[in-house]
């Protein structure tokens, strides 16, 4: 596999060449000694479950995984909590308004994007709604729906984390 960092040839600090590897997760310029790492980008994911013990699924519209299950969900913005990166999340794909986010757990991913490798620290929560009335599919969503817990295949979600968070969640008893 490639250096998470390969596309990066020239130091974003001076435009010196070569900007080279300094190990697994960064890179450094042999001119100016400017080092950046590849820390992982907080993604957020929400799950969300309605009173007949059933979790919002969506269907991915976009590439990565275009067209496989997802959980709502996405990357925060600079300057914004993790929760509210959620709340804004579940507003820009399903239309719905979170009252209540809980943390629940953590999982490394990488997701593949515009040709690179991009890691991600998704953050799960359990979100909670007063109403699912409003329910859409929108922004990079194709298709929304809710399907009992017990009924989740974990292989049917195209990304990594959230795979591994639905057998994490068919587990539990939320």
């Amino acid at each position: 596999m490639a250096h998470p960092l390969d596309k990066f040839k020239f130091c974003p600090a001076c435009g010196h060449e070569p900007f080279a590897e300094n190990g697994p997760y960064s890179k450094k310029c042999e001119s100016c000694g400017f080092t950046y790492y590849d820390n992982p980008k907080a993604a957020t994911v929400a799950i969300i479950i309605n009173s007949n013990n059933e979790i919002l699924v969506c269907r991915r519209a976009k590439e990565p995984a275009k067209g496989t299950l997802d959980l709502p969900g996405g990357f925060t913005d600079i300057g914004e909590t993790a929760e509210a990166g959620v709340i804004r999340e579940v507003k820009e794909e399903t239309g719905l308004d979170v009252t209540q986010v809980t943390f629940l757990f953590s999982k490394p991913n990488i997701y593949p994007f515009s040709g690179m490798i991009v890691n991600t620290m998704d953050l799960f929560f359990i979100c909670k709604v007063e109403t699912t009335e409003g329910l859409i599919a929108n922004d990079d969503v194709a298709e929304t729906r809710f399907i009992p817990i017990s009924e989740l295949s974990p292989e049917e979600f195209g990304l990594r984390s959230i795979r591994e968070a639905v057998a994490e969640l068919k587990k539990m008893n939320l």
